[in-house]
């Protein structure tokens, strides 16, 4: 790919623009780095009040399959990316007829399905040295039948819909065969999967990017706490976790986007087991093809944040090695913060909060605040790890954020 280079001017007058699909808060944060390096930006989003759409040079106001929208985000951009992973894969291979797409249609249509990401990560355990939980697939009655009477190994369990499951949703344990067949017909006998549940003693993720050239950079992991199936707190330090889990997981992720031929950056979450080895086992559990939530610390810890990676590697730009500078703990912001117990709606106490040495809000520009709804986040940068732990111990009791207990 030929690189676009940011404040360059076309023969027709038209600035460097980069497009992204969709106009959540990944891409408004995508917009703002895209911004600050010099591009011009455009956003397809057919929401008029979406967060990126906001703030960028252009929104285009329309449904992410609609030809004439996709006819003119390619107009207007030398390259295209996706904030999330449920964009119609059509659309982007649509778009790839014309400009560079990052990621591309074929690894996000793997990602936007639950058998073929396992399916990938099974045939990548050979490379990563990591597998994922065992499985078996459930799409019709029959394979239902199969796996009550032959698959017992894999209850209790986790049964989850191949597609548009996320924090949480799509989701329903299950602990008998009775309690299966109920839990597929309360999702509406759709194709899923049935996971078996594994004793999990930690989680945590690894952001890479991958260029057209095939470099890869990475963040070192971070160890993610989740509350209700949500993202909750992300710890980013030094001794987060065991250094040679760590080393795995990172290694793990590299390869799976190598196997995938994958560019743009990519986040791998894993699964830490009690398997009774010192550290524990590693378990693949799934992938994003785009910036995560437990990256957003990057915006204030790193020298490189994981939304400047993705501008880089969409446009042909180097891939710099980011570098931590402060150890950080990512408090998530949802709309349950703007309420009291009685339900009543209230205005954080934003004024404590940001009286807290290193404290970063970020709020996504969201006019309604609703319960389990990201609203932004929190980071807490200090000079050392406990400093770190005590700040975010102090603006986790103002505001009433679950999740901290581990730390």
């Amino acid at each position: 790919m030929t690189p676009v280079f940011p404040g360059s001017v076309d023969a027709a007058g038209q600035p460097a623009t980069l497009g992204v699909m969709g106009g959540g808060q990944l891409g408004r944060m995508f917009v703002h780095a895209a911004q600050r390096l010099g591009y011009f930006t455009a956003v397809l989003d057919p929401d008029a009040q979406s967060p990126a759409g906001r703030v960028s040079h252009h929104h285009i106001q329309t449904g992410y399959d609609d030809p004439a929208g996709l006819v003119q985000l390619a107009h207007l951009c030398q390259a295209i990316t996706t904030e999330f992973e449920n964009v119609p894969a059509l659309a982007l291979q649509t778009l790839a007829q014309t400009r560079p797409v990052a990621p591309g249609a074929a690894v996000v249509g793997i990602a936007q399905n639950r058998i073929e990401e396992k399916a990938h990560f099974a045939a990548c355990a050979a490379v990563s040295g990591v597998s994922c939980a065992p499985y078996a697939v459930i799409e019709t009655p029959a394979q239902l039948q199969a796996v009550q009477a032959e698959r017992s190994d894999l209850l209790p369990g986790i049964l989850k819909t191949a597609r548009m499951g996320y924090d949480g949703k799509g989701q329903v344990r299950v602990k008998t065969a009775g309690e299966l067949a109920a839990a597929w017909a309360e999702l509406g006998g759709v194709a899923c999967v049935l996971e078996k549940m594994l004793p999990l003693t930690a989680e945590c993720s690894v952001l890479v990017a991958r260029g057209w050239d095939g470099r890869v950079v990475s963040f070192a992991p971070q160890r993610n706490v989740h509350v209700n199936g949500i993202l909750a707190v992300t710890h980013a330090y030094d001794g987060n976790m065991p250094s040679a889990l760590a080393t795995r997981a990172r290694e793990a992720a590299v390869a799976v986007a190598h196997h995938l031929g994958y560019v743009g950056v990519l986040c791998v979450e894993f699964f830490v087991v009690d398997d009774g080895s010192e550290h524990g086992g590693l378990v693949v559990n799934e992938m994003a093809p785009r910036p995560h939530n437990s990256g957003h610390y990057t915006l204030d810890a790193c020298d490189v944040s994981q939304f400047d990676l993705q501008v880089h590697a969409m446009a042909g730009l180097p891939l710099p090695q980011p570098r931590q500078h402060s150890p950080a703990i990512m408090l998530n912001l949802l709309g349950d913060v703007w309420f009291a117990a009685s339900g009543q709606q209230q205005d954080p106490d934003w004024y404590s909060v940001l009286r807290l040495p290193g404290t970063h809000l970020h709020l996504y520009g969201k006019v309604q605040a609703r319960a389990g709804r990201k609203m932004g986040h929190l980071t807490i940068t200090g000079p050392d790890v406990a400093s770190v732990k005590t700040v975010a111990q102090q603006a986790a009791g103002l505001l009433g954020l679950p999740g901290l207990d581990a730390i």
